[in-house]
């Protein structure tokens, strides 16, 4: 298995709890979100400023960018940029899925949303910053 994420992506999938913009991308971040929380696999991860795996079941999915709404693929791609220079990752790269969750564990506090993931509009269901806090307490899988 292989997967391709974007960058505010990595942070997501800390704090998913089905959610979505549809009942089809929920579906599809449920799959991802049980791979990447999953401790007894590893897989490669590339990550990037694109489209990726969860964004193809997105009905916001414009072809080759987000198209939530006018500035939609600016902000986010600003959140992805924000969250590889926070990892230092780099766009393109591929890392295995082990230790992009280490690096959020040991990179990212719950507070560091506010900034990392401003402007987004899940960061106020409090859900992301718990789920961080979650992955820092060494509790991936969040059963």
């Amino acid at each position: 298995m292989n997967r391709v994420l974007r960058g505010h992506h990595l942070l997501c999938v800390h704090g998913f709890r089905g959610m979505g913009y549809s009942e089809t991308f929920a579906d599809t971040m449920t799959e991802i979100v049980k791979e990447i929380r999953d401790e007894t696999i590893d897989f490669p991860i590339q990550v990037q400023m694109l489209l990726d795996d969860a964004c193809a079941a997105c009905p916001h999915n414009g072809g080759t960018v987000c198209a939530a709404g006018p500035q939609s693929e600016d902000h986010v791609t600003s959140m992805d940029r924000r969250v590889l220079n926070k990892l230092g990752l780099q766009p393109g790269g591929i890392y295995s899925q082990s230790e992009l969750v280490r690096l959020t564990a040991e990179k990212i506090q719950a507070d560091d949303l506010d900034h990392v993931c401003a402007g987004c509009s899940w960061l106020s269901y409090g859900v992301c910053k718990e789920g961080i806090e979650n992955l820092r307490r060494g509790n991936i899988s969040q059963k």
